[in-house]
């Protein structure tokens, strides 16, 4: 369980646009206050343990480089401080193939892009109780 009110919330994405719509959805609508960006999945590692404070949640997107989102929820399966946080896939794809395969790597959810702006509080609310939520459409 985590403080609703302030959950520390990550996002790997190289896409500006999504950045920015995430940032501004996440600190301006929702009022988070510790959202932490990351603008490409260099030196990954290094930047996720710099951080000041631990997500309580982390959004990789799938297709980035030079770390793609399977080999980042793979580093933080193996990594003892993250192994247990909600990971969600946020994907552009929306192929079966692709979905099976976000379940069976063991993400705990998938999100299309882009974000659907009015359902999404809801969504990270839900994620952040623990449930899966696979809303790819």
């Amino acid at each position: 369980m985590t403080d609703d009110l302030n959950p520390v919330i990550l996002y790997v994405e190289d896409d500006m646009m999504s950045r920015e719509v995430m940032k501004l959805l996440l600190t301006r609508r929702m009022k988070y206050e510790h959202v932490y960006i990351f603008e490409d999945s260099t030196d990954f590692v290094n930047q996720l343990v710099a951080l000041p404070q631990k997500p309580h949640i982390i959004f990789l997107d799938i297709h980035m480089e030079p770390i793609d989102g399977f080999a980042m929820l793979e580093i933080l399966r193996g990594h003892p401080d993250y192994a247990n946080l909600p990971i969600v896939a946020l994907t552009a794809s929306v192929m079966n193939e692709e979905v099976t395969l976000l379940r069976t790597k063991g993400f705990d959810g998938a999100l299309s892009k882009p974000i659907d702006q009015r359902t999404f509080p809801e969504i990270l609310a839900r994620l952040l109780n623990g449930e899966q939520i696979w809303r790819i459409t």
